[in-house]
C-alpha cells in the first residue's frame, strides 16, 4: 500500500466521521466555553436575575452580556459565596458596564454605568 493510498483511506474515513458527528450534533445546542470570559458569561446568563434598583430590564442586561467582556482586574473573584464581576459591553449605540454579583442560584445587578 503506497502513501497515497493510505492518505486516501485516512481522508475518506475522516470525512465520514465528520458527517456522522455533524448528524449527531445538529439538533443540539452544543457550545464550547473554554475561556474564563465565556464561562463566566455563560454561568451568569443561565441564572435568575435580580435588579437592585438599577433601572435596567432583562433585554438590556442580556444584550450587554451577549456583547460584553469580563474585566477581571475590576472584579472580585476571591470571595467564597458570591463573586462580583465587572462586565463591559455595548447596548444600542454606547458602551455600558455592569457590576454583577454571581451567587449559586441568582445573579444580582448591583451597579450599572452608561
Amino acid at each position: 500500500m503506497t502513501v497515497l493510498q493510505r492518505a486516501g483511506y485516512y481522508l475518506g474515513g475522516f470525512a465520514i466521521g465528520l458527517i456522522v458527528l455533524s448528524f449527531f450534533l445538529s439538533g443540539k445546542k452544543a457550545s464550547c466555553s473554554y475561556g474564563p470570559n465565556a464561562r463566566v458569561i455563560k454561568n451568569i446568563s443561565g441564572k435568575q436575575f435580580n435588579y437592585a434598583e438599577t433601572g435596567l430590564d432583562s433585554t438590556k442586561v442580556f444584550s450587554i452580556l451577549r456583547s460584553g467582556d469580563v474585566d477581571f482586574s475590576k472584579s472580585n473573584t476571591e470571595l467564597d459565596s458570591c463573586k462580583t464581576y465587572w462586565i463591559d459591553g455595548y447596548y444600542e449605540k454606547g458602551e455600558h458596564s455592569l457590576l454583577i454579583q454571581n451567587c449559586d442560584s441568582i445573579a444580582t445587578v448591583l451597579k450599572s454605568s452608561f
